[in-house]
């Protein structure tokens, strides 16, 4: 493969840029990637390579919020604190996800990207049928949940798109 900017020579560095969702690939010489102010290092020890992928890491703060000074909260059932399952990572009982919900939801948006609710995963080599059939279930499930709570006109919508999930299943089923 030839170098991206000069045309001229091999390629030898190959830098993956993923922005906003977009991959962008660059394929550049080293006497090109000199140029551009690019570091080139042929090999780099496996444990600087470790050790700078590790300093990398989030702050109490940044994962947890603004810690509240002097007002540390324990579980009134185990005595557990906030404190410790920043040193530990584990909590002491289960009255624990209660008392430390607004820091524990901070945490998993963090590392889910914003999402809280765990919605389950399809295998990726499912069948279509067995993905409409778990879509299905999935939706009479927010059917059901949605009639409880009252939330009628969201039944309807629900209603609705079970209808449409239900009609094109026969559909398919009778073209084969």
């Amino acid at each position: 493969m030839q170098c991206q900017i000069c045309s001229k020579n091999d390629a030898t560095i190959h830098l993956t840029e993923i922005a906003d969702g977009m991959r962008a690939e660059m394929h550049i010489c080293e006497h090109c990637a000199q140029e551009q102010g690019i570091a080139v290092k042929s090999q780099i020890p496996l444990n600087e390579l470790l050790s700078s992928l590790l300093a990398v890491q989030p702050t109490d703060e940044e994962l947890f919020g603004p810690s509240e000074k002097g007002a540390s909260t324990s579980c009134p059932h185990c005595g557990f604190t906030l404190d410790q399952f920043r040193k530990e990572a584990v909590l002491g009982c289960p009255y624990d996800y209660e008392i430390f919900e607004e820091p524990l939801r901070r945490l998993i948006e963090k590392a889910h990207n914003g999402k809280t609710t765990h919605c389950g995963k399809v295998p990726s080599k499912a069948s279509t049928g067995t993905k409409k059939q778990i879509k299905l279930i999935t939706l009479r499930q927010q059917l059901e949940a949605a009639v409880q709570s009252e939330d009628y006109e969201m039944a309807a919508k629900l209603r609705d798109k079970i209808r449409k999930y239900e009609i094109s299943k026969h559909e398919a089923d009778r073209s084969k």
